[in-house]
């Protein structure tokens, strides 16, 4: 059975920081490609980040760069989200999701991943 399952989510005042985990099991981790998606209430489904477990590469949504860093542990199947400096239009459930590799130029698509894990909720006080 395929699972992603997140963790770490919370609450947190504003300039704080957070650890997403996304942990994967069910399919070969290494085929695929993890991504980061949030949604706040009444918004669209936002791609954050996503890492490619063949090379490492990294990509980010403008609004996170260089306060979200993304990372994965291949030992362990599960994919990391550190976020810092957070601000409270970060609030959001965040998804993480697997996609496949040929797809990776549309990774900011919800609709393109294969896989999603249940939902993690991070709220950011101001």
């Amino acid at each position: 059975e395929v699972q992603l399952v997140e963790s770490g989510g919370g609450l947190v005042q504003a300039g704080g920081s957070l650890r997403l985990s996304c942990a994967a099991s069910g399919f070969t981790f290494d085929d695929y490609a993890i991504g980061w998606f949030r949604q706040a209430p009444g918004k669209e489904r936002e791609g954050v980040s996503c890492i490619t477990s063949s090379d490492g590469s990294t990509y980010y949504a403008d609004s996170v760069k260089g306060r979200f860093t993304i990372s994965e542990d291949n030992a362990k199947n599960t994919v990391y989200l550190q976020m810092n400096s957070l601000k409270p239009e970060d609030t959001a459930v965040y998804y993480c999701a697997a996609l496949d590799p040929s797809l990776l130029s549309l990774w900011v698509l919800w609709e393109t991943y294969d896989y999603w894990g249940q939902g993690t909720q991070v709220t950011v006080s101001s």
